[in-house]
């Protein structure tokens, strides 16, 4: 018989942790490369984080002396760098009614509206980027929760003695959860950081860098001005909560460049549909597992049952086998070189 090669159990068993290791990396990589995404996912990722955001903001504790004390010591320091400027914009914007009531309005909403707008921008035309832009987006509101918890901050219109005007309350417009009979669906000391602005910024900064029209890039960098603006006119953050949301923004940003090797708007716009062929090594995979399933016990790679090569051999006119083992006295050739018989 032919010599057959046998591996160590040591060989075996080192070269197992390589090839887990290899398989590791393999898939790590696949899930650090840009994929084209999945609306289906994509909605329901959406929905499912936004869920869980306001469940936990809203479970923060509302530290209602804490925040106080912070809320007049963020105050005072404006007031030491002659930067508080809060309460003159308030009272300005709030004696242009129809001006106040719109603010009131673009704080409820435009907050929601241009940000998911921006989302189904970047899933449809530009796929490529949508995936590192959206962690961005993640992971910059998932550390604005760490600094509602260790940093309760109440909003100017709710400080006792700062003379600002709750605009929701006087002009009784729909707006802020944080106004009105809505409030208590709502944190009312989770101000900093803004993510109003942390978002706001997103959008702007995602639009600039990525649309082609002139005029739409303008309004990406108008945008979150604009909710600075609105943000400080309402009463609903000082300006260094715009800070706050701005640096919160920076770490969502390293964070997918750390992930994706590059910032979202250096990746390629398009990227190949990987399903398919997910799907064809899958199938190749379930075919080896068919084949190995089927083959007889004992077989070779080969396919024969054992190291012997067939050879025809004519047969004599009456079917009888000579001597030697085979139809016409001829032995039978093996592969290792003897003879049958």
């Amino acid at each position: 018989m032919g010599e057959s090669t046998v591996t160590p159990l040591e060989g075996r068993d080192q070269a197992l942790p390589q090839a887990v290791t290899a398989g590791t990396r393999r898939r790590l990589a696949r899930l650090r490369s840009p994929r084209r995404p999945r609306l289906w996912f994509e909605i329901l990722l959406v929905a499912v984080s936004y869920w869980v955001y306001s469940l936990v903001r809203n479970a923060v504790p509302e530290q209602r002396s804490e925040a106080l004390r912070n809320t007049d010591w963020i105050w005072r320091a404006e007031h030491m760098f002659g930067m508080a400027v809060e309460e003159s914009v308030n009272h300005a914007v709030n004696s242009v009614t129809w001006l106040i009531v719109s603010m009131n309005y673009y704080y409820a909403t435009l907050h929601f509206i241009v940000t998911l707008v921006v989302l189904v921008w970047l899933y449809r035309s530009h796929p490529g980027r949508y995936a590192a832009a959206r962690l961005v987006l993640f992971a910059t509101t998932a550390v604005a929760l760490v600094g509602y918890y260790l940093y309760p901050l109440a909003p100017p219109r709710l400080m006792p003695r700062g003379g600002f005007i709750d605009t929701v309350m006087v002009h009784q417009t729909w707006g802020s959860m944080a106004s009105g009979d809505l409030k208590h669906m709502s944190n009312q000391y989770a101000a900093m950081p803004s993510m109003h602005i942390g978002w706001s910024l997103w959008c702007g900064v995602t639009v600039f860098a990525l649309a082609r029209l002139p005029w739409v890039r303008v309004l990406g960098l108008l945008y979150p001005m604009a909710t600075l603006v609105v943000i400080v006119a309402t009463a609903n953050h000082f300006w260094l909560d715009a800070v706050g949301g701005l640096l919160c923004l920076v770490f969502g940003f390293t964070v997918s460049r750390l992930w994706y090797g590059a910032l979202p708007y250096a990746l390629p716009r398009t990227v190949p549909d990987t399903r398919r062929d997910d799907e064809a090594d899958e199938a190749a995979r379930r075919r080896r597992r068919r084949r190995s399933h089927k083959a007889p016990a004992g077989s070779s790679p080969l396919g024969t049952p054992d190291d012997s090569v067939a050879v025809p051999t004519p047969g004599g006119p009456d079917g009888v086998r000579r001597p030697g083992g085979s139809p016409d006295g001829r032995a039978a050739i093996r592969t290792d070189g003897r003879t049958g018989g």
